[in-house]
């Protein structure tokens, strides 16, 4: 079977080179078959310098290292391709640039955050069902193979809770959909759709999100800015306690995510449901009210 050709839609983050070398080169010794990225725009948000500072020099890298075509629309893009990669930065765009292309019913994958309101994300969903375009989003932190070893044994079946933690860098449009989509993340795909209510606790160096779901358990998300950039989790069962180790593996969590990627790409299926997807935006947005106001937010 031929490759998939994909497109990708915003050059401002590394993903876009990770995720090409995985994908377009076969010796990588984490090759992931089944699909080539062979047409880009570059995109790029003018007030974030996260974005701005790094779209030149991606588009470069890709343009002349991997022969990736350029064009001047996320149009164009959808045209040339049979599946997309939306990977733009800022996730304030992400509603913007999905509505250009949505009407040519390509699979597209919108990388994290997918949105950064409830309302965007209701939108995005809504124009996908109407144009009958398959969509999935998530952190590559959801399929790191630390957590999914974890997941696989059997004794996992009642769990009560789970911590987790990694690095939780601010940027200030963003807040917490920033890095802590990464960690929330990993509690969903532990605890599934659910939550009822969220709070925060913040200093300079550190945020401790706590989410609270309707049958009564917790699950925490610890985010730290001093310099560790280590991500882990216990989760914790009426058996006992495991520990999550995601740097244990030497498979990196970008492989894993494009391998569900490509299945989504194959099978126009995504393996997260749109409502658990809704809930992870709410979630963050609930977080970053609490982190501004010290109360605790209702989903």
């Amino acid at each position: 079977m031929s490759a998939i050709k994909i497109g990708m839609i915003g050059l401002d983050t590394s993903h876009v080179i990770a995720f090409t070398k995985l994908l377009n080169d076969p010796n990588n010794d984490f090759h992931v078959p089944g699909g080539e990225v062979v047409v880009a725009y570059p995109g790029g948000s003018s007030d974030m310098e996260l974005s701005y500072n790094r779209v030149e020099g991606f588009t470069r890298e890709l343009r002349d290292g991997y022969g990736i075509e350029m064009v001047h629309t996320p149009e164009e893009v959808a045209e040339k391709c049979d599946a997309i990669l939306l990977e733009s930065v800022d996730g304030r765009v992400h509603l913007e640039q999905f509505r250009k292309i949505v009407s040519f019913k390509k699979p597209t994958f919108i990388d994290k955050p997918f949105a950064t309101t409830t309302e965007e994300a209701k939108e995005i969903q809504r124009l996908a069902k109407q144009y009958q375009t398959p969509i999935m989003s998530c952190s590559a932190l959801r399929y790191a193979a630390g957590l999914s070893a974890v997941l696989e044994k059997a004794d996992l079946i009642n769990r009560i809770g789970m911590d987790c933690y990694g690095p939780l860098a601010i940027e200030p449009h963003h807040g917490l959909f920033w890095y802590g989509i990464h960690t929330v993340e990993m509690l969903y795909r532990v605890f599934g759709s659910g939550c009822q209510k969220v709070t925060v606790a913040t200093s300079t160096d550190h945020d401790l999100i706590i989410g609270e779901w309707a049958d009564g358990r917790i699950g925490s998300v610890r985010g730290n800015r001093k310099g560790n950039h280590s991500f882990g989790a216990l989760i914790h069962t009426e058996e006992g306690t495991d520990f999550v180790d995601v740097s244990a593996y030497k498979k990196p969590y970008y492989a894993t995510l494009l391998e569900q990627i490509i299945s989504f790409f194959n099978t126009g299926k995504s393996p997260i449901q749109y409502e658990e997807i809704l809930e992870i935006t709410r979630f963050l947005e609930a977080a970053n009210e609490s982190r501004s106001t010290g109360k605790t937010v209702n989903l």
